[in-house]
């Protein structure tokens, strides 16, 4: 069972290539913030614009970095499912722990494409698998009745990212899945709210920046100490909503670059934030007390 906080790994550039020695820097940083897992190359990766030769070596990458402290979920999802086979065979063959699999994006399948799909990735490997529910982007939703059914035909899908926004989905998955079936958020502001009816965790874009407050506040849930995770996302909450003020990786990148961590570089057609929504953000990382 996955349970617990994994960060969402930003990818660092730096003159239009990766930057490895900064990658070394993030990664350190999450095993000393002490996260259950760190996810390279999913969205926050901005997986969409590496090229494969890239994507495979940054996996191999963060594992040679994290040397088995936490767990590496690599982000191999893809919406060709060829290419999904591929790029999972590789992130096992470079020693990651697990494979987050995203809904394939814009050619928009049925729910027996879905389940076809997640079905044979699953079959080409032994890693345990993440699906990774977020129709906002993909436009397409996992169903709950194909999660069931993936869970009980495919014995290493074991979780669901979920990013629908949605705490009914929540329970309703938590009822329909076997118990030792992860569900983690997808979203930081909905943590809590999803972990009161059943999820187990996060998938977290802001632990790039807070590891250590991300995994006390889900550690203090976990525990029972519900007031102290409270105090914590109360806290957080306007740097979690003001880290989607524009499209992710975009505001959490620029947070890091103003941390000095890594250099505010994007793929196109990423761009960096317009002035008015830096300020704001600028604004609320002093306000937490993420830069002076």
């Amino acid at each position: 069972m996955f349970s617990g906080v994994y960060t969402a790994l930003v990818t660092p550039f730096s003159k239009g290539k990766l930057d490895e020695t900064a990658l070394k820097k993030l990664v350190e940083l999450q095993v000393k913030g002490g996260v259950d897992g760190i996810v390279p190359v999913g969205t926050t990766g901005e997986s969409p614009t590496v090229e494969f030769e890239e994507h495979v070596r940054i996996i191999e990458l963060v594992v040679h970095y994290a040397k088995g402290r936490c767990k590496v979920i690599a982000g191999t999802g893809a919406n060709s499912t060829e290419e999904a086979v591929y790029l999972t065979k590789s992130a096992e063959y470079a020693g990651a722990d697990g494979s987050l699999q995203v809904s394939p994006y814009y050619n928009k399948p049925s729910q027996e494409g879905l389940y076809a799909h997640f079905s044979e990735i699953a079959n080409s490997t032994n890693l345990p698998i993440v699906l990774y529910s977020i129709p906002g982007r993909c436009n397409v939703e996992i169903g709950i009745n194909t999660v069931a059914r993936l869970a009980a035909d495919c014995p290493n899908i074991v979780c669901i990212k979920e990013a629908g926004g949605d705490a009914d989905r929540v329970s309703q998955l938590h009822a329909a899945l076997p118990k030792n079936f992860s569900i983690l958020s997808g979203d930081d502001a909905l943590t809590l709210p999803f972990m009161s009816v059943g999820a187990q965790g996060v998938i977290s874009v802001a632990s790039n920046l807070l590891p250590k407050q991300l995994t006390k506040m889900v550690r203090s849930y976990l525990k029972g100490d519900h007031k102290g995770a409270l105090k914590l996302h109360e806290k957080y909450y306007p740097l979690f909503k003001d880290l989607f003020i524009e499209t992710n990786p975009v505001p959490v990148k620029s947070a890091l670059a103003m941390k000095g961590l890594v250099k505010e570089e994007y793929r196109l057609p990423l761009v960096k934030l317009n002035p008015d929504n830096r300020r704001q953000l600028r604004a609320t990382l002093k306000a937490t007390g993420v830069i002076k």
